[in-house]
């Protein structure tokens, strides 16, 4: 039997981009693939055509999540110019709005997955590496600016902080006051 061809004007970077807000926002295993093929305006056939498996859509999107999401957060925190707390508590910030109670998709997908699957579970430490890599610089430049106390350990205090940024993005998914995640942010940030 000959494969089923895609509808036309079929984008598989389109549509691993929309597979991404709904897994996102249900996790990996309440999402079927008809929903999927649904919400991605296709046939189940062209889904396992385009990706394989809805495991494979999944892997794909953690992967466009870490190139896209977790970029925008450390160029954030690289790029910008200012005190480093400073810079921290801006990038951090926009995710402690009531509109993100979607969470972190990577948080999500650790509380999920991560004891069950390795190659999420690789995923999702690969973005926190990350993160905790661009910390850790960021803690190092203001100790040698004089921000940041000289005899705290830099790795230390990253996994704090990486700590609660990840926690943050689980408290904001049970509806907790915005306010209130801002006061743990500051109170974390004066710990440094």
């Amino acid at each position: 039997m000959p494969p089923v061809a895609r509808p036309k004007g079929f984008d598989p970077d389109t549509a691993v981009e929309r597979a991404m807000t709904l897994f996102w926002r249900n996790g990996y295993n309440p999402t079927s693939p008809r929903q999927l093929a649904d919400h991605l305006g296709i046939g189940a056939g062209s889904l396992y055509n385009a990706f394989g498996s809805k495991y494979d859509l999944f892997l794909a999107t953690l992967t466009r999540y870490h190139d896209r999401e977790v970029g925008k957060l450390t160029d954030a925190l690289t790029t910008q110019t200012g005190p480093v707390r400073d810079r921290i508590r801006a990038a951090v910030q926009p995710f402690l709005s009531a509109d993100e109670q979607a969470g972190c998709f990577a948080v999500n997908t650790a509380v999920e997955l991560a004891g069950t699957d390795e190659a999420a579970a690789t995923l999702v430490r690969r973005m926190f590496d990350r993160l905790r890599d661009t910390l850790r610089a960021l803690i190092d430049e203001g100790q040698r600016a004089g921000e940041i106390r000289p005899d705290r350990d830099p790795a230390a205090l990253a996994d704090v902080l990486m700590n609660t940024i990840n926690g943050l993005r689980v408290l904001i998914k049970t509806g907790r006051d915005p306010a209130e995640l801002h006061r743990i942010l500051d109170t974390t940030l004066e710990l440094l």
